[in-house]
């Protein structure tokens, strides 16, 4: 039996975050309570931190079950738990999911094998003792500080006995899942959200999604992060066009949001047309003694700041001025502007914004 045999196959789809894989997992209704809430102005981070959270429960819970049925089944899983999980590490081809797991049994995350091990599997024998060495004498200390913890545990009709070397395999295995999860997190729903907020915003103001490099009066694409051009390109006919760049960003990384600045040039040739290109720079907020505003200008573009809780109709009015872009967004002010953007929010198709072809 393989070590991770009694890790729930129904959470192991917690452990896989890809755009589809998220959109999925946490349903249409989520998505958009969550492109609206950053729509008006709200902290992404306030709401995805509820969707980390709910992810981690459920590969807590996944990881007891998976220490209790697998102490409850060998009598030796405890003592052999180390050994086991570098053995499996260490044949080829071990899938992703499960390389996890076992990484969270030696107390480290991909990162950490990186840079722990430095990817090195020789180094993962000696490593795998010495981690064994500290949860033995931890569990020792635990007895002589606190005094012998002995009981048992009864989870879906299996009775588990419990110790401290048994509990503190369990809290190592919580703690490095915590750390993978929280990294994972913040960079997939970082990206994923940044897709799903600007393509949103686009779709609100009247923009048609079209494929990659497809020219056209009033239609936009999520560009390629390969290439890195642009998070949007919006072609507004007429050989004009607007880049956008959106990153949640806050005013202590003014370095960054200042080299978004810097990217872009005035003119592109798209589908051998000649286009003249305008930027605008979506963050989440810059410091008030920032210069970037004046940086911008030098590339003839503009700063949105995300913590404007009606920054979709501050890019509306840059389109209006720089293009005589036409909207009823335009003359709306407060609830009935946020209505509108829900109204139309109900209606944008979330997995086309992240389909192959039309964003890569």
């Amino acid at each position: 039996m393989q070590l991770v045999d009694s890790f729930p196959e129904e959470a192991k789809k917690a452990l896989t975050n890809s755009a589809s894989a998220v959109i999925s997992e946490i349903g249409h209704d989520v998505v958009t309570e969550v492109v609206h809430s950053v729509l008006i102005g709200e902290n992404l981070r306030n709401s995805t931190e509820l969707l980390t959270r709910k992810r981690l429960l459920t590969l807590n819970a996944a990881s007891i079950r998976m220490m209790l049925e697998g102490s409850a089944k060998d009598p030796h899983f405890t003592s052999e738990l180390h050994q086991n999980a570098k053995e499996r590490l260490l044949q080829a081809r071990v899938p992703k999911t499960e390389k996890w797991i076992l990484e969270w049994v030696l107390g480290l995350t991909d990162k950490a094998f990186q840079n722990v091990l430095r990817d090195d599997t020789s180094n993962l024998t000696k490593y795998q003792e010495e981690f064994s060495e500290v949860i033995d004498k931890a569990a020792d200390e635990f007895t002589k500080d606190y005094g012998e913890l002995k009981g048992t545990i009864t989870l879906g009709g299996v009775t588990t006995e419990i110790d401290w070397k048994m509990l503190s395999n369990l809290m190592t295995v919580i703690g490095s899942q915590t750390l993978a999860i929280r990294g994972s997190d913040k960079s997939t729903f970082g990206k994923l959200f940044e897709k799903l907020v600007l393509g949103s915003l686009l779709c609100i103001l009247g923009f048609k999604q079209v494929t990659v490099g497809e020219v056209g009066k009033h239609v936009f694409w999520l560009s390629d992060r390969d290439k890195r051009e642009s998070d949007a390109t919006v072609l507004l006919g007429e050989g004009k066009g607007v880049r956008f760049d959106i990153g949640f960003i806050g005013r202590g990384n003014s370095e960054i949001s200042l080299d978004k600045v810097s990217r872009f040039d005035r003119e592109i040739q798209i589908n051998g047309i000649k286009h003249f290109m305008a930027t605008i720079i979506v963050v989440d907020r810059i410091g008030a003694a920032s210069g970037i505003s004046q940086q911008a200008e030098k590339i003839d573009g503009h700063i949105v700041q995300m913590s404007n809780p009606y920054w979709p109709k501050a890019v509306a009015e840059i389109l209006h001025q720089r293009f005589g872009y036409e909207d009823d967004i335009l003359h709306l002010e407060g609830t009935e502007l946020q209505t509108v953007i829900k109204q139309r929010l109900e209606r944008v198709d979330f997995a086309k914004l992240v389909e192959k072809g039309f964003a890569e």
